[in-house]
């Protein structure tokens, strides 16, 4: 076989439409680069469609279920209750949600939903090592468009039946979970491993994007009914899903890319230590699927599969119940519309982004996934407690202490979904088998999701009592994801010691080969 600088033969791949449409207008081949350009934008573009659909039914939540019992209002032991009655700012409701177990009907359906979403995810992985991640990806978008925008049909359908909405959710979740495998695995293809935490640290601030896009969406819609809130992120899902069948490139072989010379040859340093070239040539790796029981054995991926059931069971839980939260929830003596809820939840999804992109960097500068995860999960205990206990004072407090939960809860998460995902996709322990990608990422997702299907549950019980019981679910979560790197984190802590010690100067900053 010839060397990653030999152009492939024509007949090896086939371009999509849309790349050989720019490659028409521009007469000339497509550089790496801007292939590399291509695929960070179209899969940004991509899951952050994803998470727009997913975000809506926490802002619709209020206007289905807007009666509450007394208790899920909030005042702190230093004033009385000066707001409004909660049915005041919210309207009279959406049967079968507007009852008195509406709250608890609302969790089974987001239960529902993340639970065939986690187990389509290990499908999925298994499902997209093995086949054309553009079709996959483009059928999974579409079919997410479509079960997306059935949800909201119920409304002018007039529909009022509690398993409509349940069974549509189920098979949302089910093509929902589609994405998350392919667009890492798309994205690992093309990035090597030096900056890989801080270009996905900034790439997945496309979950926060979307999360903030389907909240303003949802809730500037729900003046026009709710069913709105779901048909227009469902059409434009489906939008999105064409733009990824006509452009996404899946690899560099895909369609006969070619690095350039340095990218290739030329090794990165790190202070004296080199570093592994971005691309091998094809004679170095030949390609092929791994078992999902082999996937499981690769040194790290366990403990950072259990640590994510944790913090996605924070992360989910805030965004499912965040602007239900507020808008129960008096803040300096008022509530807020479902609205005003909603646009206030986006807070947490800023904070994300920059909790996302911090996380990345830190861990490619220390070289320690690890121990840059389980520190962001520690500060995310005392940053739930404050927000919970000061975040009623006033609005300005509550955007602060919501930005800084948001920094800290979403920061390990983004980090382990993404480049640790990758990083343990390409293991030295493969051996050459590096077509594990997207099974990895499906087994530590499809983990995470199983808590983020708990944590929603959990909240839509526990919240009939009392959300402070719900906080405190929140923090020993946080606390428990700490816990469960901690083998990790000393692997590490030890690596960079015994490291120091040979070189006889400052720790490499190359992410630490995890073997536990």
């Amino acid at each position: 076989m010839g060397s990653m600088l030999e152009p492939l033969p024509a007949t090896n791949y086939r371009k999509p439409l849309g790349i050989r449409f720019l490659e028409h207008i521009k007469k000339k081949t497509l550089s790496y680069k801007a292939y590399q350009a291509i695929v960070l934008i179209v899969t940004f573009f991509a899951y952050a469609s994803y998470h727009a659909t997913r975000k809506t039914t926490s802002v619709v939540k209020s206007a289905l279920d807007p009666e509450s019992d007394v208790s899920l209002k909030f005042s702190p032991w230093w004033r009385k209750n000066l707001g409004r009655p909660v049915s005041w700012a919210l309207g009279s409701g959406w049967a079968p949600f507007d009852g008195a177990d509406g709250t608890a009907l609302l969790g089974d359906i987001d239960v529902a939903f993340l639970g065939v979403y986690a187990i389509g995810m290990y499908f999925s992985g298994h499902l997209g090592d093995r086949l054309n991640l553009r079709i996959f990806l483009t059928v999974g978008m579409v079919g997410t468009g479509l079960f997306t925008s059935l949800y909201g049909v119920g409304y002018w359908a007039n529909i009022h039946i509690f398993y409509y909405f349940l069974i549509d959710q189920m098979f949302a979740g089910l093509f929902q979970s589609t994405g998350w495998p392919s667009v890492v695995a798309v994205v690992g293809n093309w990035f090597g491993k030096s900056k890989r935490g801080l270009i996905m640290g900034i790439w997945n601030a496309h979950t926060s994007v979307g999360n903030i896009a389907g909240s303003v969406i949802a809730s500037v819609l729900l003046a026009y009914g709710w069913g709105w809130s779901f048909v227009v992120p469902g059409l434009m899902i489906a939008f999105v899903g064409l733009v990824v069948f006509l452009l996404l490139p899946v690899s560099p072989e895909s369609v006969g890319a070619v690095a350039e010379e340095d990218q290739v040859h030329s090794p990165r340093k790190n202070g004296e230590e080199v570093t592994e070239p971005l691309l091998q040539s094809d004679t170095e790796v030949k390609k092929k699927a791994i078992g999902f029981i082999e996937a499981w054995k690769i040194p790290g991926v366990a403990p950072f599969a259990l640590c994510l059931f944790f913090a996605k069971l924070v992360a989910y839980t805030f965004l499912y119940w965040l602007p239900f939260y507020i808008s129960h929830t008096d803040i300096d003596g008022k509530y807020l519309s479902s609205e005003a809820a909603g646009n206030l939840s986006t807070v947490f999804d800023v904070g994300g982004v920059v909790g996302g992109i911090l996380a990345g960097h830190i861990s490619d500068r220390l070289g320690a996934r690890a121990i840059t995860a389980a520190s962001f999960m520690y500060c995310a205990i005392p940053a739930l407690f404050f927000y919970r206990s000061y975040g009623s004072i006033s609005v300005p407090v509550n955007v602060v202490l919501m930005f800084i939960t948001g920094l800290f809860v979403n920061g390990p998460y983004a980090l382990i979904t993404t480049a640790v995902s990758a990083d343990l996709g390409t293991h030295s322990s493969l051996e050459g088998d590096s077509r594990a990608l997207a099974t990895v990422t499906a087994i530590i997702d499809g983990t995470g999701s199983v808590g983020a299907a708990l944590g929603p549950l959990l909240t839509g019980y526990i919240s009939a009592k009392s959300w402070s019981a719900v906080f405190t679910m929140l923090m020993a979560s946080a606390l428990v994801a700490g816990l469960l790197l901690t083998r990790l984190v000393v692997a590490e802590v030890a690596a960079k010691i015994a490291e120091s010690r040979r070189q006889g100067g400052p720790t490499s900053r190359s992410p630490v080969q995890l073997e536990v």
